[in-house]
């Protein structure tokens, strides 16, 4: 059947790592179209919303983030399926808010969570760095990639870019899971770069206990923890063939 792009088979709502806002993904709309709809998500305090405050709790961006996609989901009465993706934070906030979409009755068809540990792995960093002052905090956020050196000499960018940067750090080092609730009755993806020195690898087998599916999805890309602008092709071949099939799962059932 071929899908036309004005009614794509699955929605797709990409929440960016810390610091970055939604062009992270705007790339991945044309390549990902016909069959799947790419929403960047837009956080406050970036994109569009630079008028709002940034939030600096992962539970404040998970429900606003729900409250978002249930008003670009709207009212079908055949409601079309979606899927949430996130690297990093974003991977954490994709979670929660998977968890609050699911308390309001439309949990996606499908979690992608890449370079992230599962949230009740994350522990305390040894060396938080949110309440740095200004040069000493942007240091440690360039020493841990992602944010090129030269951005410390932008003053003029910095002082748009910071209170994002900061409040996305400080949504991230204070978070702690809660176990409250059951696992979600929702298949889980988890992507990583093979050499991501950010994370232990072997605790990303523990995605698992937070999905009632039996098989969690884990897949490995050549690269460190940044890896999804340099494979960008093997991840978006990779996303395209996990969030069709969750367009139209085989029959199963969640444990």
């Amino acid at each position: 059947m071929t899908v036309d792009h004005d009614d794509p088979r699955i929605r797709l709502f990409c929440f960016p790592h810390a610091g970055a806002g939604s062009g992270a993904y705007r790339a991945w709309i044309p390549a990902l179209a016909p069959g799947i709809d790419v929403r960047p998500v837009e956080l406050p305090g970036r994109d569009g919303r630079w008028a709002e405050p940034p939030r600096t709790s992962v539970s404040e961006l998970a429900h606003g983030c729900a409250a978002d996609a249930l008003d670009a989901l709207g009212t079908e009465a055949q409601p079309r399926p979606y899927a949430l993706f996130g690297h990093s934070l974003g991977a954490v906030v994709a979670y929660e808010t998977a968890r609050v979409l699911l308390r309001r009755g439309r949990p996606p068809a499908l979690l992608v969570v890449s370079g992230s540990e599962p949230p009740h792995r994350l522990t305390a960093p040894a060396r938080p760095c949110h309440r740095l002052p200004d040069d000493a905090f942007l240091g440690e956020v360039v020493r841990l990639g992602g944010t090129p050196a030269g951005i410390r000499e932008e003053r003029e960018l910095l002082r748009v870019l910071l209170p994002a940067l900061r409040a996305d750090f400080t949504a991230a080092e204070t978070y702690r899971h809660r176990p409250d609730g059951l696992p979600l009755p929702v298949p889980i993806a988890v992507y990583a770069g093979a050499d991501d020195q950010t994370l232990v690898q072997r605790r990303l087998d523990d995605w698992g206990q937070l999905t009632r599916f039996p098989a969690v999805r884990h897949r490995r890309f050549p690269g460190t923890h940044f890896y999804l602008d340099a494979g960008r092709t093997l991840v978006l071949q990779a996303l395209r063939h996990d969030v069709t099939q969750a367009a139209a799962p085989l029959p199963r059932r969640p444990r």
